[in-house]
This record gives C-alpha cells, sequence and structure tokens, in this order.
C-alpha cells in the first residue's frame, strides 16, 4: 500500500488539486490544516469527496476553528482585508456549513496507519501529544525526545511548520511532509510526502490562484525556510 501525506493545504485550492492530478497512491492522509485560507469550503468537499480513499488528522487551525467564540458558521460575512489572523480565521468560518465544522471538530489528533516497504508509521500534524508544538529541522535531539515519548512507530511524519525534513531520533525516522498550500520553501510549489515503499519526497507544480479575489482576508505569508525555522525557533524558546 502507497499512502500520500497531505499536509497544511490551507485552503489552497488550485495546489490540492495539483497535487491530486499526479499522485497515485491508494491511501491518501490529510494531516491538517487543510481549510483555513482562500477556499476553505471547496477544499474541504474536494477532500471529503475522496472518500474512503482519504483519511484525516486535526491541525491546530483545524480545532482553533471549532472553538472559536462569537462567530456562527456560514453567516458569508468578510472583514475587512488586513485586520489580523484571528479574523481571518472567523472568515474562513463563516465560510463553512455547521456540519462542516462538526466534521473538523471529530478528527483525531493522530492516525497509525502500516505502510509496506515503509514499516508503522504514525502521522500527526505537529507531534504526537500535540497539534500545535513547535519543532523544527534543528530542534534539539532530547526536545524531539521528549515530543515522542511512548511511541513505537517506525516513522513518523508531522507537518505544521510547512518545512520538509527527513532526521533520526533514537530509533524513529521522522518526517515533515511540507505544506502543499502554503510551502516555506525555496521553490514554489506544493509540497507532499509519497510513502511505500520508500518515503519520497514531492513537489508539484501549479498555477497560483487569486486569493485576493477569493475575499480571503489575511496576507498570504511567504518565507523562506531560514526564516521560518529561525522564526519558529524563537517562538519554542519564548514558550519554554
Amino acid at each position: 500500500m502507497r499512502v500520500a501525506a497531505l499536509y497544511d493545504v490551507h485552503g489552497n485550492l488550485p495546489a490540492l488539486e495539483a497535487v491530486l492530478a499526479e499522485l497515485d497512491a491508494d491511501l491518501i492522509l490529510v494531516g491538517g490544516d487543510f481549510v483555513a485560507g482562500p477556499w476553505p469550503s471547496e477544499t474541504l468537499e474536494r477532500l471529503r469527496g475522496l472518500g474512503d480513499r482519504a483519511r484525516f488528522i486535526r491541525g491546530n487551525a483545524d480545532r482553533e476553528l471549532t472553538e472559536l467564540q462569537g462567530s456562527e458558521p456560514g453567516r458569508g460575512q468578510t472583514p475587512a482585508v488586513g485586520t489580523g489572523p484571528k479574523e481571518a480565521l472567523a472568515w474562513v468560518r463563516d465560510q463553512l456549513a455547521a456540519e462542516e465544522v462538526e466534521f473538523l471538530r471529530a478528527l483525531p489528533l493522530t492516525e497509525t496507519i502500516d505502510v509496506e516497504g515503509t514499516g508503522r508509521v504514525l502521522f500527526c500534524h505537529a507531534t504526537p501529544r500535540s497539534d500545535d508544538e513547535l519543532l523544527t529541522s534543528v530542534s534539539p535531539d532530547e526536545r524531539w525526545q521528549r515530543a515522542l515519548d511512548g511511541v513505537e512507530s517506525d516513522v513518523v511524519v508531522c507537518g505544521h511548520t510547512h518545512m520538509q525534513f527527513d532526521r533520526r531520533i533514537a530509533g524513529t525516522r521522522l518526517v515533515n511532509a511540507g505544506s502543499v498550500g502554503m510551502p516555506y520553501e525555496h521553490g514554489p510549489g506544493a509540497y507532499w510526502v509519497l510513502l511505500g515503499p520508500e518515503v519520497d519526497f514531492r513537489r508539484s507544480a501549479y498555477e497560483a490562484g487569486d486569493i485576493a479575489g477569493s475575499g480571503f482576508p489575511d496576507e498570504w505569508p511567504e518565507l523562506g525556510p531560514e526564516e521560518a525555522t529561525e522564526l519558529f525557533e524563537r517562538i519554542s524558546r519564548e514558550r519554554a
């Protein structure tokens, strides 16, 4: 069985369509943070339309959408452009039907799948214990070891930081699938991973959609991997 890990789509429907057009996998693991972006309902509909071929786990943005106070889904209101992340999240929720929000609410934190040739794979958004823990390719081994405590899988696939990497922590192979819709990489494209029998890092080219025309009220972030890594490591130190 081959599994495609699609993480951090962030409502970027053109990027998702480009990946789906070229992947050849038995199962698609949607690794969280897939609706928070310019085309939330359309992206969710496309992914759910894959039926049993797709499995979902939650990301921090998915959870935050369900916890948002003072905003009922489906109102279709549009706050002023540039009002910030919280307002952007409220706009995303307004584009979703109540049933779609409930779908997000029911998502699990992790999923474990046996992948032939790869081994037992645990999929999580950030770490197995948290959907928003910030750990990167350069985070010290001891921090990763604490986050992976109790994990018995051969491979852990994560996302959250929007940068692909591959490293080994003690006896566990740690793979970041990158981001389909909002990558922090050197080159443009939709980044994802195909597992089975190898771990194959992929990048799909696509033509960007009209994000400004979608009504999405926040600026679309553009960071390189060095800048993003430095930012996330600084935030992690401040949280500690």
